[in-house]
C-alpha cells in the first residue's frame, strides 16, 4: 500500500498548503528514522545510478530541491526517504519571515503549486548552528546537501555581493556545493541579478573568499534566449561549477483567471519550458546542468536526462506523489 498517496497526502491536502508543509516538515523532524524508513521511505536502493560531479559523490540522481527544508530542519528524514541529495534554503543573510500569508496555493488539476514565500527562513547564523549540531550529533546524513544562497530582502540591490558573502562565509563549512539563486520571482529586483555584470559581482566576490567548493547558479525559465545564452557564456568564462534549470515561472497560462494569484508558478505546467532553457545550457556549455522543474513521473526525469541533465531535484512532484516518486525515477 502507499501510505502517503492513500493516507497522508488526503490528509494533508484538507489542510492550506502551507500549514500542510509546516506540518510534514515538523513529523520529518521529530519521527525516528527506522520509522520512516519503514513507512515511507523509497523501496529503490539509495545508491541506484551513482554519479560524480564537481568532486562530489551523489549516491543517486534525485535531490531534493530548495525550498521544501528552507532552515534545514529535517536533513537526516530526506536521506530516509531515499533522495540522493539534498539542498537547503534559500538561505539569506538576515533572518526574515517571507511575504504576507496566504503564499502557498495548490492546483490539483494542473498538478502544480504557486508560491509567494518571499524566501522566508531562520537566517545563516541561525542555519549554521543548526547544521553544526547535527553535526556533533553523529546524525548528519551521509548523502550531499547543497546550499541554495538568496539576497535578503532589507539589503539594496547594490550590496548584494555582501549580502551573498555574509551568508557563504557562515554556512561554507557545511555546503558541498554551493547555488546563487538570483531566480526567485518573489524577492523585488532579484532577477535583475542575472545580469551579467550584477551576476559576475556576485560570483567572484564568493570565489574571491573560497575558490574551493562547487559554485553554482540557479536561473529563471521565463528568460529571453539570448539573456540565457549570455549566462552560458559567463559559466563557462568565470568557470561555474554546473547551472540549476529552473527556477519557478511568471506564466500562469495554465491556471483558469478566477483561480490565479501571484508568485511563481511550479509543477507539472512549468516542464516544457524549463527542458527547453535545460537543452539549451546543456548545449550552449558543457557544464553539469541540475534539471529542476516539472519532474512528476519517471517519463518526466527520463526527459530532463535526455536532454541532458545530470541529475534532478523535485519539489512539486514530491508534493503530490510522495517518496513512490523516488523509486519510480530510479528503476526506469
Amino acid at each position: 500500500m502507499n501510505l502517503y498517496a492513500s493516507i497522508l497526502r488526503p490528509l494533508l491536502f484538507r489542510l492550506d498548503a502551507e500549514t500542510a508543509h509546516h506540518l510534514a516538515l515538523a513529523l520529518l523532524e521529530h519521527t525516528p528514522l527506522p520509522l520512516i524508513r519503514s513507512c515511507l521511505g523509497a523501496r529503490t536502493s539509495t545508491s541506484s545510478a551513482p554519479k560524480s560531479l564537481f568532486g562530489v559523490n551523489f549516491p543517486n540522481p534525485v535531490g531534493l530541491a530548495a525550498g521544501m527544508d528552507k532552515s534545514a530542519l529535517a536533513l537526516p528524514a530526506w536521506e530516509a526517504l531515499g533522495f540522493g541529495f539534498i539542498e537547503i534554503g534559500t538561505v539569506t543573510a538576515h533572518p526574515q519571515p517571507g511575504n504576507p500569508q496566504p503564499r502557498l496555493f495548490r492546483y490539483p488539476r494542473q498538478h502544480a503549486l504557486i508560491n509567494r514565500m518571499g524566501f522566508n527562513n531562520d537566517g545563516a547564523v541561525a542555519v549554521a548552528r543548526r547544521l553544526q549540531s547535527l553535526k556533533d550529533s553523529g546524525r548528519w546524513p551521509q548523502i550531499p546537501v547543497g546550499v541554495n544562497l538568496g539576497k535578503s530582502k532589507v539589503t539594496e540591490l547594490a550590496e548584494a555581493p555582501a549580502d551573498y558573502l555574509a551568508s557563504y562565509r557562515h554556512l561554507l563549512t557545511f555546503g558541498d556545493y554551493f547555488v546563487i539563486n538570483v531566480s526567485s520571482p518573489n524577492t523585488p529586483g532579484l532577477r535583475s541579478l542575472q545580469d551579467r555584470g550584477a551576476l559576475t559581482a556576485i560570483i567572484r566576490t564568493l570565489r574571491d573568499f573560497d575558490a574551493k567548493k562547487p559554485l553554482l547558479v540557479k536561473i529563471a525559465p521565463d528568460l529571453e534566449e539570448s539573456a540565457a545564452q549570455e549566462i552560458a557564456t559567463l559559466a563557462v568564462e568565470e568557470n561555474l561549477s554546473g547551472l540549476i534549470a529552473t527556477n519557478t515561472t511568471l506564466d500562469h497560462s495554465s491556471i483558469p483567471i478566477a483561480h490565479d494569484q501571484q508568485g511563481g508558478l511550479s509543477g507539472a505546467p512549468l516542464r516544457e519550458k524549463s527542458t527547453a532553457m535545460l537543452r539549451l545550457l546543456t548545449r550552449a556549455t558543457g557544464l553539469p546542468v541540475i534539471a529542476s522543474g516539472g519532474v512528476m513521473d519517471a517519463s518526466t526525469a527520463k526527459e530532463k536526462f535526455d536532454a541532458g541533465a545530470s541529475l534532478v531535484q523535485i519539489y512539486t512532484g514530491f508534493v503530490y506523489r510522495g517518496p513512490q516518486l523516488i523509486s519510480e525515477i530510479l528503476r526506469h
